[in-house]
């Protein structure tokens, strides 16, 4: 047994004569509470340090390794964003598996570029993370589930929609190029609006072509994306059948008003010409 305080918000243990804290935003938070739980002093006390808590989080199988500060997956570095990701797994006692196998098929997209591109819309917008390592993104299409664009792709509820890889733009400085779209919430309910869908659509980060700069990179141009379900529907608005006031039009000469308007409009369009020296 070993001295220790533990609250809401923090963690005080004396292991082998020295004193280790916690606060409860560690990500090794709910771990050490466990480890404490279980009496594993040892265990407890590397979960104070990060580097040792990420280490005891993840098995040999993860393929995820530290390394002089750095966070490696397969030997290679790995974006700022998926040691946040790590982070926040630990901190909320997550399973590793999905972000191990999103890293996975990351580095099966054959394009430098489009990796780095899909770090700024995930880091924008933060997607959620599925089991199988893909995310999940929105879309707008009709009311009959077909695309905005060509009305010719039907994204009913279960369709996987493909095209070829090469046939997708990859220059992110083309706003609107060819590709199938998804994107945020707010991106996405913009082309539902008016009458329409918004889905949500699974995405494997290995068909990602590229991250438009437009729209403060909301949206992702891929070759390939599943429907998972309707998030929302969107109503088309009422249409307004009375414009003017029945009453008005029996007694309106539109004739007589054009032709005021008309002559009014000319004798200000020859006064201005003459001022100017034109006429």
């Amino acid at each position: 047994m070993i001295p220790y305080i533990l609250t809401e918000k923090s963690l005080t243990a004396v292991i082998n004569g020295k004193a280790h804290s916690m606060n409860s935003d560690h990500p090794a938070w709910e771990q050490a509470k466990d480890a404490l739980g279980n009496e594993e002093w040892e265990r407890l006390e590397k979960l104070f340090d990060v580097q040792q808590a990420v280490e005891d989080y993840l098995d040999e199988d993860a393929e995820i390794e530290i390394r002089d500060g750095q966070v490696l997956y397969q030997g290679e570095s790995v974006h700022n964003l998926v040691v946040e990701k790590i982070m926040s797994f630990m901190r909320n006692g997550l399973p590793y598996k999905p972000l191990v196998k999103f890293l996975g098929k990351l580095m099966d997209n054959p394009s430098r570029r489009s990796v780095d591109e899909l770090y700024k819309f995930l880091e924008h917008k933060n997607m959620p993370l599925t089991p199988e390592g893909n995310f999940l993104a929105y879309k707008g299409v009709n009311e009959d589930f077909t695309d905005k664009w060509s009305g010719k792709f039907d994204n009913s509820v279960g369709n996987v929609l493909e095209m070829r890889r090469n046939g997708v733009c990859d220059d992110a400085n083309m706003g609107c190029s060819s590709g199938f779209h998804a994107g945020s919430y707010e991106y996405a309910r913009g082309y539902a609006s008016g009458g329409g869908n918004l889905l949500v659509v699974e995405i494997n980060p290995a068909d990602v072509v590229s991250v438009p700069h437009d729209c403060s990179c909301q949206k992702l141009r891929t070759s390939k994306y599943k429907v998972v379900s309707v998030y929302e529907t969107i109503e088309r608005p009422a249409l307004e059948h009375e414009l003017y006031d029945s009453s008005y039009g029996e007694e309106y000469d539109e004739s007589v008003e054009t032709d005021e308007f008309n002559e009014g409009w000319f004798a200000g369009y020859k006064q201005a010409k003459k001022e100017l020296g034109e006429d």
